[in-house]
């Protein structure tokens, strides 16, 4: 095992290493070389959590599970993610405040001008479908609702999407800790990487403080639709081939699962009728 430096600015210049070398770093970083080692969860700090069917994949790909203390609700960029109730206590302040405005402005659009937030945490534990059968918010409605109550801090999602009340000890949010805690499992990542994958500001985000990447070999593995080794860096070729891009990634904000050999994808796959059936490039 070998260690090199990635240029700062994680481009191809001179001396900079290989792109086999960067897709096994970041596969690595992302605990996709020796699955089971530790808390998955706490190790990536939050799984994105919009596609309901991949976190578990995500997880199993990295040797980790569903359990105790796991909520979803919504942080980076505005999306739905898996995270650690005790790292949701200064990531929530971090990222509510943010997404508020947004959130206003959408319900406004909507045509919903009463907060339901009290109403709506009264009636859980609750699905979405007992929801939805309980208060008149049609279509896009309630989703938002339950995203203004979420921004309140007022409830959370499990593992199983059911919505339940939280009342978690607030934190003051802590910029340094993300930043650590990213590039812990971003292997090669630098300040606008950070500022993509949390949706900050760059005046947010702090520099790493090693450009170092740990080099080795990965087995091959199967990651799921909007897997974080494809949604953590600004530039993903490293790991899909710029020519396969399109195949990964055809846009409409689509990005498929993909089968990797030494951290490279090499082809997509899907599962049918208990099947996996993999299309390589």
């Amino acid at each position: 095992m070998s260690s090199n430096r990635a240029a700062a600015s994680g481009g191809a210049t001179p001396g900079a290493p290989s792109p086999a070398i960067v897709a096994r770093a970041r596969a690595r970083g992302q605990w996709l070389h020796a699955p089971g080692g530790g808390d998955v969860v706490r190790h990536l700090l939050a799984v994105q959590a919009q596609d309901a069917a991949s976190v578990p994949y995500a997880l199993q790909a990295r040797g980790g599970a569903f359990r105790e203390g796991l909520l979803i609700t919504w942080l980076m960029r505005s999306t739905l993610h898996l995270v650690d109730a005790e790292d949701l206590a200064w990531l929530h302040p971090l990222f509510a405040p943010r997404m508020a405005t947004a959130n206003a402005r959408r319900l406004a659009q909507l045509g919903v001008t009463k907060d339901h937030t009290d109403a709506i945490v009264a009636a859980l534990p609750a699905t979405r479908a007992e929801l939805a059968a309980r208060f008149d918010l049609p279509g896009q409605a309630l989703p938002h609702a339950l995203h203004r109550a979420a921004i309140a801090g007022r409830l959370a999602m499990t593992p199983e999407r059911l919505i339940i009340p939280i009342e978690v000890k607030w934190r003051a949010p802590d910029l340094d800790e993300l930043a650590r805690r990213y590039y812990a499992c971003h292997a090669g990542a630098d300040q606008r990487d950070l500022a993509y994958w949390s949706g900050l500001p760059l005046r947010d985000c702090r520099p790493p403080a090693s450009t170092e990447l740990e080099d080795g070999p990965v087995p091959d593995v199967l990651i799921p639709p909007f897997d974080e080794l494809l949604l953590g860096w600004r530039d993903r070729t490293p790991t899909v081939p710029a020519e396969h891009a399109k195949r990964v990634h055809p846009g409409g904000g689509i990005l498929r699962a993909v089968a990797l050999e030494d951290g490279v994808a090499v082809g997509t796959w899907s599962r049918a009728g208990g099947r996996i059936s993999v299309e390589g490039f």
